[in-house]
């Protein structure tokens, strides 16, 4: 029985014009997109289809999830400049940056938590309405992406940041494909705060 070897590569292949890691990581963040593709889908079929649907606003806590924007496009903020750092040799601002990145993430769920458990104290479960089915599914997918960043990130900020002193070429890309992972959350949740929010 054989075994095959995908050997790190610093520079794009000149086929793919990416490397290795970094194609991995784009055809990853493609099934990403089908997945929320059709759950996204599933949405607006129902919406269209109901006559009585009621509007995000009237339901859930905008200030909250406004507060919850800013927060995770900072942390996508502080991801770049976490990659940023390693480009120009500063892991000490990388350690920075990457731990605000984490703590921004942790800042999230702690809010997501509060907003949940005011549904929850009120009694709106994803049995209750179609509307909060889908709520509670979107936004508790979100989360477990946000926590599978954390985990991640928290990885790279610690025991993997090792590679660094060997390998800082190899580092900084995987830095960089978990920054592509990062802005993808970010780019989600801005598709679920206007739909589920403010329509």
């Amino acid at each position: 029985m054989s075994s095959a070897v995908i050997h790190y590569i610093d520079e794009p292949h000149p086929v793919t014009g990416l490397t290795n890691s970094k194609l991995g990581v784009w055809l990853f963040l493609a099934s990403e997109v089908m997945l929320f593709g059709a759950l996204f889908s599933t949405y607006i079929i129902l919406r269209v289809g109901s006559q009585d649907w009621p509007h995000g606003s009237s339901l859930l806590n905008v200030p909250l999830a406004t507060l919850n924007t800013m927060v995770l496009i900072t942390s996508s903020v502080t991801m770049v400049m976490a990659w940023a750092s390693l480009m120009v040799n500063r892991i000490g601002r990388y350690r920075f940056f990457m731990g605000m990145t984490i703590l921004l993430a942790f800042c999230f769920l702690v809010i997501k938590f509060f907003e949940y458990s005011a549904k929850f104290q009120h009694h709106h479960f994803p049995s209750s309405h179609t509307f909060y089915a889908i709520y509670f599914t979107l936004t508790g997918l979100h989360g477990l992406h946000v926590l599978g960043g954390i985990v991640v990130n928290t990885y790279f900020l610690l025991p993997g940041s090792r590679l660094w002193k060997t390998n800082p070429r190899q580092f900084t890309g995987r830095v960089e494909a978990a920054g592509l992972y990062w802005h993808f959350v970010d780019l989600v949740w801005i598709f679920l705060f206007p739909v589920l929010y403010l329509l």
